[in-house]
């Protein structure tokens, strides 16, 4: 007997909850994903913020060609010269206030999160992390133990020791950072919480109050990075810089890559006491890399960033109902809130049924609906998945 796909992923393929979606999916195009028997779906999460340039965007797909065509993978991390790593990460540094010149290639965003903790630890000799209430930065163990939320915490304990939250937005707490501290990492912009946008003050004050204290402030926008939020790094509504900046998701145009971001001085830290300080087989693979280039240099061409303040107007403007408590956003990263998760979850599920929508909720929010589209998305398309939540809300909400 011949199983199908969908006997094998829930026999064979590790689980993740008790109620996996279980769309199945054939190809994807663009803003849309495609089921076997022909039925089209609209993507309004990008794989969770991964696919800012659309699934298989044409020059992507040629860039990660011209690569096959050369050479996989050769060797570890940092030895060998390899002509597109080389060029990705001197396009990222291009991006980038000056004193960030050092790009160390992961495989995702919580390996990134990893070698940022260690970075800083190895720099500044403190063993002592800072982190927000409701912040998510990964399922590592390091990762793990700066997220801020209990319950996705407790059934790994024991976690790093020596690990201290704030809560967000919060100026009093900055106090608790101190000559103990090795480094404040932050979202510029909350994902999981919901989508909270800091104050335009807060940032700011945190990076003083890092400097005041010798500490390291690093800013992961795995989530909000790579123009997601209208600028091509979030922080530059902000008026601050980095020490350490983390990246992932959305700058490999749906390949796996991320990375961590410092000064070639701080960096440096890794190369001795020991040697190797930090290496990874697989990080800076050729052909991640060849699709992250070309993904930049499609962000960079068609001005994908430079459209999202007004595509996200567009969604703003239409998305009113009475049902609809509040909507925030930064850019394309927004959060549509109901009263509760018993009202939202009968929305996602309708809009997914009846009208080929897919979208999501939060894991620190889960009475707000996830809007993080392919920065791609068309006037048309904005309109055509404006119309079927609203649709969808009518249904469910009497």
């Amino acid at each position: 007997m011949v199983l199908t796909p969908r006997q094998l992923f829930l026999r064979h393929q590790a689980q993740t909850s008790d109620f996996p979606l279980l769309l199945e999916i054939e190809r994807a195009e663009g803003v849309y994903m495609y089921g076997p028997d022909g039925r089209r779906y609209l993507d309004l999460i990008s794989g969770i913020g991964v696919s800012n340039v659309g699934h298989r965007h044409p020059r992507v797909l040629a860039g990660i060609q011209a690569q096959l065509d050369k050479y996989l993978h050769l060797m570890v991390y940092g030895e060998l010269v390899q002509a597109v790593p080389a060029q990705l990460a001197e396009a990222i540094h291009q991006t980038l206030p000056a004193h960030l010149d050092s790009v160390f290639f992961t495989n995702s965003g919580t390996e990134a999160i990893e070698g940022a903790l260690k970075l800083a630890k190895r720099h500044t000799g403190r063993t002592e992390l800072i982190s927000c209430l409701n912040a998510y930065h990964g399922s590592t163990h390091g990762a793990l133990s700066i997220t801020g939320s209990e319950d996705f915490k407790n059934s790994f304990r024991p976690l790093l020791p020596d690990v201290r939250h704030i809560r967000h937005n919060d100026f009093a707490d900055l106090m608790l950072i101190t000559e103990r501290t090795a480094a404040v990492i932050i979202e510029t912009v909350q994902g999981e919480a919901g989508v909270r946008v800091p104050s335009l003050y807060y940032l700011p004050a945190l990076r003083r109050r890092c400097r005041e204290v010798g500490a390291l402030l690093i800013l992961d926008e795995i989530q909000c990075g790579y123009g997601r939020t209208g600028t091509m790094w979030a922080f530059e509504q902000f008026g601050i810089e980095p020490d350490i900046l983390v990246c992932a998701k959305g700058m490999g145009g749906g390949m796996p890559i991320g990375a961590f971001i410092s000064s070639t001085e701080i960096m440096s830290g890794f190369k001795t006491n020991p040697i190797l300080g930090h290496c990874t087989t697989f990080g800076g693979h050729p052909v991640s890399c060849a699709a992250a280039l070309a993904t930049l240099q499609v962000m960079q061409d068609e001005k994908l960033a430079e459209g999202v303040a007004a595509k996200a107007a567009r969604f703003r403007e239409q998305l009113r109902h009475p049902a609809i408590r509040d909507v925030r956003g930064c850019g394309l990263l927004m959060a549509v809130e109901f009263d509760s998760f018993a009202v939202l979850k009968p929305i996602i599920d309708y809009a997914l049924e009846h009208e080929s929508i897919l979208t999501d909720w939060f894991l620190f929010c889960d009475n707000s609906l996830r809007l993080a589209p392919p920065l791609t998305i068309s006037n048309a398309e904005i309109d055509e998945a404006c119309a079927a939540l609203l649709r969808a809300i009518d249904a469910v909400v009497k």
